[in-house]
């Protein structure tokens, strides 16, 4: 109960910041959602915050659904648009709201889905889900565990509110050596948390349809016979110091991250031909394009010569290298990577991501455009440290698939010998029982 007050001043105090939201689905948020169909088979609850970690589930939720009712929750509206694209008409799937984290609410919510196991994606430890779940024998795991530095420095602070939540959890499986610190160090017991790597190398191969990228080209009127170099994720800013590094004769193409940033991308890049414009009329004479679409950043990667990753460059925490990677592109990144340092770090290392400053970044693009052959060949190793670093989405597949068997078997939490903790592929020590 004092929790839930302390929920309730929060929501007084933020009141003027949220209530400019446009959100929906506030009936589910607050618990009020229908239950699965019941099927007589295990059912497992995946919670997936948003787009991001929605996408993550896609193959996990595939493997299983073949043997258990698999229930997708979701808290914002994009990742249950997401959501709904990817699982609608899966056989054996459920999409529904994740609630606030108020007792009533979260009980409301448990009674309808009634899971035998949880599964939250990369954190999400909220204490009154916990807890609830605790009392009523439901094992909670982490999935694909991750805590970047400025967000351990604040759950290490708030430890004595959220460390029994850490400490009552089944299983914490997560992306690599440093997470696993970090959780533990929150209040995770040790000998439950465990390496599995990260799903996302898993998520990442998705073929994309030449013709897709054809379309997309032909309706920027991007000219195929000259070098094109893709920025994605970009922030405010870097559209300006990418204008200023493009080598001559050379085609740009960005995609800001957020959407409310696509205006101020506009301006920066001067002559821009904008994907909201519609089809291109004789518009080879334009060298920039402005990609203020969504979900069309893979489709783009497919075109590039070189791919940049923003949010690197300024004072942000970086953006995911790995999917222009897994398509065979050289990547380009710059130094404030805090929030993907793990696979920058192994793509990196295996030669596969050039990491530069601002200062650098003219030079390092003059390189590679010139270098054909360099090009191609830090393009091959990216996809070859893809591929190597596959097998997350599985042995997170058989974690779940355990914790369902010892639920319904009345068995005591998994330790890390049973989660199935195995060395990723970029890995260069044995894995640790204790931190």
């Amino acid at each position: 109960m004092l929790l839930d007050a302390f929920y309730l001043v929060l929501v007084i105090v933020s009141a003027p910041w949220w209530i400019r939201k446009k959100r929906g689905g506030w009936r589910e948020r607050f618990g009020h959602v229908s239950p699965p169909t019941t099927s007589g088979r295990p059912r497992l609850l995946i919670h997936a915050v948003s787009v991001g970690e929605v996408n993550l589930t896609r193959r996990l939720v595939a493997l299983l659904a073949r043997e258990c009712d698999v229930i997708v929750s979701v808290t914002t509206d994009t990742g249950i648009a997401r959501a709904r694209e990817l699982f609608q008409s899966a056989a054996g799937v459920t999409i529904v709201r994740f609630p606030l984290d108020a007792t009533w609410m979260v009980r409301r919510f448990l009674d309808a889905v009634q899971p035998d196991a949880v599964g939250l994606v990369e954190l999400e430890v909220w204490p009154n889900f916990i807890r609830a779940c605790e009392k009523r024998g439901v094992p909670v795991a982490i999935l694909n565990g991750r805590l970047s530095e400025r967000s351990f420095g604040r759950y290490r602070l708030a430890r004595p509110l959220l460390g029994r939540g850490f400490a009552s959890l089944a299983a914490c499986a997560v992306q690599d050596e440093t997470y696993r610190a970090r959780f533990i160090a929150v209040g995770a017991p040790a000998d439950r948390c465990a390496v599995l790597g990260s799903m996302k190398w898993d998520s990442v191969d998705d073929a994309v349809e030449p013709d897709a990228a054809d379309a997309l080209a032909r309706d920027l009127g991007v000219d195929r016979s000259r070098p094109l170099i893709v920025a994605g994720s970009t922030a405010p800013d870097e559209h300006a110091l990418l204008h200023a590094a493009m080598p001559s004769g050379v085609q740009l193409l960005c995609a800001p991250r957020r959407p409310e940033w696509f205006d101020d991308a506009a301006r920066d890049l001067p002559g821009c031909v904008r994907r909201s414009s519609g089809p291109a009329r004789n518009r080879h004479s334009a060298d920039r394009y402005l990609l203020d679409s969504i979900g069309e950043l893979r489709t783009a990667y497919v075109l590039a010569d070189v791919a940049v990753v923003g949010r690197s460059f300024g004072d942000l925490y970086g953006s995911d290298p790995m999917e222009p990677a897994s398509l065979g592109k050289p990547v380009v990144i710059g130094p404030s990577v805090a929030d993907f340092a793990e696979p920058v770090g192994v793509l990196r290392d295996a030669g596969a991501l050039i990491q530069t400053t601002r200062e650098g970044l003219p030079a390092v693009l003059e390189s590679l455009i010139r270098d054909t052959d360099e090009r191609l060949a830090i393009g091959a190793r990216a996809r070859a440290c893809v591929s190597a670093n596959r097998g997350a989405t599985e042995r997170h597949a058989a974690l779940l698939r355990r914790l369902l068997r010892d639920t319904r078997a009345g068995g005591a939490p998994t330790d890390s010998r049973q989660i199935g903790e195995r060395k990723p592929a970029h890995a260069q020590r044995r894995i640790r029982t204790r931190v």
